[in-house]
């Protein structure tokens, strides 16, 4: 955390972030989208896919189908922080952060300064903050520089939001593998 960041409680028994990894089609959203809804309405996801092609918008209707009339969707595929500021009262799923960073990186941000105000926001949020990610360090190195720098920047960006989070989920085959939770409570 930040120096002199201030830091909201969750309520009693809750975690205030979440962060939820996993590879490509390991049902980490699916499993994000089970501890939101777990929580108390309204449930707010932030998006960070924009539909590019065909096939991207089939995905994004696909989530959407399967999330349900229940959940307020806010686009946000560059600016995660105002989103996250913006957003109501309750429980918000950010999906997914690999998107987000791919995103800044390819518009020239300075993903440094774009993390800080990502992580300073987190730190404004009183409520439940799930986020998911991609973990993209099990793969083999990439063959291109662009490649190299973002998976190096993603892994980075990992690791400091499992700094921050009070639970850290890896999915795996669509199973859940509890890497951090907070003390006192069993694994």
């Amino acid at each position: 955390m930040a120096r002199g960041a201030v830091t909201k409680a969750a309520p009693e028994g809750c975690v205030r972030l979440t962060l939820v990894l996993g590879g490509a089609r390991s049902g980490k959203s699916r499993y994000a989208e089970s501890v939101v809804a777990a929580l108390p309405p309204p449930w707010i996801y932030v998006a960070t896919a924009a539909a590019g092609d065909a096939e991207m918008a089939e995905r994004i209707a696909a989530h959407r189908v399967r999330r349900g009339a229940l959940w307020q969707t806010v686009e946000a595929p560059h600016d995660l922080a105002s989103a996250l500021d913006a957003a109501a009262a309750g429980a918000v799923l950010i999906d997914c952060v690999t998107l987000w960073l791919s995103n800044r990186i390819l518009a020239g941000a300075d993903i440094d300064a774009e993390t800080g105000r990502l992580e300073a926001a987190l730190d404004r949020r009183a409520g439940q903050v799930v986020l998911v990610s991609n973990e993209v360090g099990f793969a083999i190195v990439p063959d291109n520089a662009l490649a190299r720098r973002f998976r190096d920047l993603q892994g980075r960006l990992n690791q400091r939001l499992a700094a921050r989070a009070g639970r850290v989920v890896l999915v795996v085959a669509g199973l859940p593998m509890m890497v951090k939770e907070p003390q006192g409570q069993a694994r």
